[in-house]
């Protein structure tokens, strides 16, 4: 065996162990997104691609699944390390996930319901399962790791959401042109902020869908009587003599934050869907998965 061919099977078994190790810290977590995911994976047929492709994009470090023909031999002769040439059309295709880890995901009006987070957890990973199904990459918007496939990516996906918290989504400029991005959150920001958030993505040819996640009490404001609202992130507390009587105007206002998410998401050529947690997480999959790339 050549010395890069022995450098070659110590990082694939480096990696096949960090694997199996992040499994065993979620394995709750990754059963339930496989089992959701096994649930519509037949109404799901794989996306279509339109051809390989020719310009060159980057130069990558290998991983387990490319074949010996992937290498760049003349690249890794510079270095300790196996590298193989992209091209742009094959580094687009990784799906870019993002998972909003800010406080107010936390947060469930009762404790028989998952918390945004949770749930929006769970769509994103059962997501990425159907895509691994299907021989994508998949990536994570906030992290350094690059796209994932193959045996254990699903896993490693995990860690590395559960790592970046609430950090920021990568810089678009790290992003390949005409990638697609998948952004799982509540979206209850001004809408100015995440307008400039979304057309900075857009700005690279990025191809986006929105997944907007809340709990049930937020869309109808069930409270009555004396009550105090507090801010989870900054936002101050609110005291009130009858809860009630804010209902209307509340409904209105998150009314308007839909439209306006709604209404951007048209403009930048990107799909807007919503999701409650008290609902079955199997037909929003679905429809997410036959949204992305054209799936279905």
């Amino acid at each position: 065996m050549s010395g890069a061919a022995r450098t070659q099977a110590r990082g694939d078994r480096t990696v096949e162990f960090r694997a199996e190790e992040l499994a065993s810290r979620f394995p709750p977590l990754l059963v339930e997104a496989e089992r959701v995911a096994q649930s519509v994976a037949q109404g799901v047929h794989g996306r279509r691609r339109a051809g390989s492709g020719d310009a060159f994009w980057q130069y990558r470090r290998a991983q387990p699944g490319d074949g010996a023909g992937a290498i760049d031999w003349r690249r890794s002769a510079r270095s300790d390390h196996l590298y193989v040439r992209e091209t742009e059309w094959a580094a687009s295709q990784a799906v870019w996930l993002w998972l909003d880890g800010s406080a107010s995901m936390h947060w469930r009006s009762d404790t028989g319901l998952p918390t945004k987070h949770s749930r929006a957890r769970l769509l994103i990973l059962a997501l990425a399962s159907l895509l691994l199904r299907g021989g994508e990459r998949v990536a994570a918007l906030a992290g350094e790791m690059p796209p994932l496939w193959g045996s254990g990516a699903l896993a490693r996906l995990a860690e590395t959401l559960e790592r970046a918290g609430d950090a920021p989504a990568v810089p678009p400029s790290r992003l390949p042109r005409h990638a697609t991005l998948v952004l799982a959150g509540d979206f209850l920001d001004p809408l100015p902020v995440l307008a400039s958030r979304l057309e900075a993505l857009a700005r690279t040819g990025a191809g986006g869908h929105l997944l907007q996640i809340l709990d049930p009490a937020e869309e109808s404001l069930p409270y009555a009587g004396r009550l105090r609202f507090l801010g989870l992130e900054g936002e101050g507390e609110l005291e009130t003599g009858r809860a009630e009587d804010l209902r209307q105007e509340y409904q209105r206002r998150l009314a308007e934050q839909r439209d306006g998410l709604a209404a951007m998401a048209r403009a930048l050529g990107w799909s807007f869907a919503t999701h409650r947690t008290d609902r079955p997480p199997a037909p929003c999959l679905l429809a997410l998965a036959q949204s992305v790339g054209g799936l279905g």
